[in-house]
């Protein structure tokens, strides 16, 4: 099939999938409000074969030393999947399946699955990583743009600010729009000078963030857009980066590990065991 745009849409709910650029989705709209930032580079890529930043780039797997490509200088970030075309598998009304075989720069051979089903208050997105070959060390994650507010009608806009609380909402602006972002970790990951965790856990500390938490009874972050919609972002896997740091947009990115986890916390892909990971978006109407 074609790796060109198209659009799934169940009741008023719409996400436009981009199979040619990095099987993202480019754009969830709900009632007629686009949840997601728009841009090449934005929307909501798949984050394989790591999640994050690699220090320096390099992982070890056995006795073998793998260097990947300085995206970030001076570390490896998000993957490699983002950068290529997937194809089209199948696709329904509300339904899309993707693939994508790995390739250099990564070194070992496998192939992505990607499931993105939509309904008309949920969007399921579903992977998995599996190899006819060799075993080898990846992480699977998503990284969503979510626009900080939703356009439409506001009051008048006063100075811009950023609060934060103990209890890990935030809320930023002077329209009382814009989206606070609550959740309740069990831990911090330390983050270093070079952006990377440290190997501490930390108490949870208030915003704005670029950083790892622990969720053990799996991820769970609500995105509330005052007077207009709140979005639950869930997964069973147990890490969450936050990234806050921007005007226009809130990253909340469920994945199976943490930032250099190939180095920290590796799961092995098997040609008798793939990694799989789903996250789900489920919104309501305030």
């Amino acid at each position: 099939m074609s790796d060109e745009d198209f659009t799934l849409t169940a009741g008023d709910a719409e996400v436009t999938v981009r199979p040619g650029n990095g099987g993202r989705v480019g754009g969830l709209r709900v009632g007629g409000a686009e949840l997601l930032r728009q841009g090449d580079r934005f929307g909501c890529f798949p984050m394989v074969p790591w999640c994050g930043r690699i220090r320096d780039g390099r992982f070890r797997d056995g006795a073998d030393v793998r260097q990947m490509p300085l995206n970030a200088p001076p570390h490896a970030i998000h993957g490699t999947v983002r950068d290529g075309a997937w194809k089209v598998a199948r696709r329904s009304a509300d339904e899309a399946v993707l693939t994508y075989d790995l390739v250099d720069p990564w070194p070992y051979p496998g192939r992505v699955t990607q499931i993105i089903a939509l309904t008309e208050d949920a969007l399921t997105l579903s992977m998995a990583v599996e190899t006819h070959g060799s075993s080898f060390p990846a992480q699977i994650g998503w990284h969503p743009w979510f626009n900080r507010n939703l356009g439409g009608e506001t009051t008048e806009i006063g100075q811009t600010g950023r609060t934060t609380e103990t209890g890990r909402t935030t809320e930023t602006g002077g329209t009382g729009e814009d989206v606070q972002v609550a959740f309740d970790p069990a831990w911090q990951e330390e983050r270093g000078a070079d952006h990377l965790p440290t190997g501490n856990r930390i108490e949870p500390k208030p915003g704005p963030w670029d950083d790892c938490f622990g969720m053990p009874d799996g991820v769970s972050v609500s995105l509330t857009w005052p007077g207009r919609l709140r979005l639950e972002v869930t997964s069973r896997e147990k890490w969450v980066v936050v990234y806050d740091e921007q005007e226009a947009a809130v990253c909340v990115e469920p994945q199976t590990g943490p930032p250099d986890g190939l180095n920290t916390l590796p799961r092995l892909v098997t040609p008798l065991e793939p990694l799989e990971a789903t996250t789900t978006w489920s919104w309501t109407r305030l």
